[in-house]
């Protein structure tokens, strides 16, 4: 399957600012059954100062402000060919070490709702018991936009039954974790049956099962990733793998309008 993709977010602010830093991560890479066949970011209001990979190997573009700018619009675009893995993206090639996986963070450190969780997992093979965490997840949190904080963790989530895919990324990977799996956050673009535009990237987890290596599993949706998820980032939990992080100095009264567009070639 081939998709198009079109990422734009533009910001207006009340005052100007003075200075300003953006970290990117937008940009899909080549591997894992998925082919990035052109990309490209333009920027209005500012301009990009350099590109790197860094320790998760995500591709991270640093946007920098003109000065005294007022808005800033960044947009990212391409065409993305994948084919069907059935959730397996493979072996852990680095370069961070598969340990770190292991390692919980603030937002994902269990508590006694995620060990409860745990508890209920009755499969004996690995991906019994990881689809079955998946399913149980899914039930856990139901999905409703506006209903949480982007600074919610994983016990937290569960405490409240409702959220986005970023609450059920957390949970799945705090139960995983406990339970002894590497896993780790994935955010990317993922094509809806329903509507081509969109207001904000997916999230969903991969966990390195033996033998397999890195499986994909989306409790948000019940379902292990096909050829309408676009892998871009990945991390130990959302701030990782966000699609933006910066700082600035002025910009007051800031506005934020995020379209995405994907769809089928």
């Amino acid at each position: 399957m081939r998709l198009k993709i079109r990422h734009s977010t533009r910001y207006l602010f009340d005052t100007p600012v003075s200075y300003g830093l953006q970290q990117l991560r937008k940009t899909p890479k080549t591997g894992h059954q998925q082919w990035v066949l052109n990309w490209a970011t333009r920027v209005t209001g500012g301009k990009k100062e350099l590109q790197f990979e860094d320790h998760h190997h995500n591709v991270v573009e640093l946007i920098s402000f003109d000065r005294d700018a007022t808005e800033l619009v960044v947009t990212s675009e391409g065409e993305v060919e994948l084919k069907e893995n059935h959730g397996v993206v493979g072996r852990h090639p680095g370069p961070s070490p598969l340990w770190l996986y292991t390692r919980q963070t603030a937002r994902t450190q269990p508590g006694s709702a995620v060990k409860a969780l745990a508890r209920t997992l009755t499969g004996d093979a690995d991906l019994d018991r990881l689809h079955e965490l998946m399913s149980a997840v899914h039930g856990a949190i139901r999905y409703e936009v506006g209903t949480s904080h982007p600074e919610w963790t994983a016990e937290e989530a569960l405490a409240h039954g409702t959220g986005v895919c970023q609450d059920h990324s957390h949970v799945f990977l705090s139960v995983a974790r406990h339970i002894g799996f590497p896993a780790r956050y994935v955010s990317g673009y993922l094509m809806l049956d329903d509507r081509v535009d969109q207001d904000a990237m997916h999230a969903w987890t991969e966990v390195h099962v033996d033998g397999l290596g890195w499986v994909g599993f989306d409790p948000a949706n019940g379902i292990s990733p096909d050829t309408r998820y676009v892998r871009v980032a990945t991390g130990l939990d959302y701030e990782g793998a966000a699609p933006v992080t910066g700082t600035r100095i002025g910009g007051a009264g800031e506005a934020l309008d995020v379209q995405i567009e994907v769809a089928q070639q």
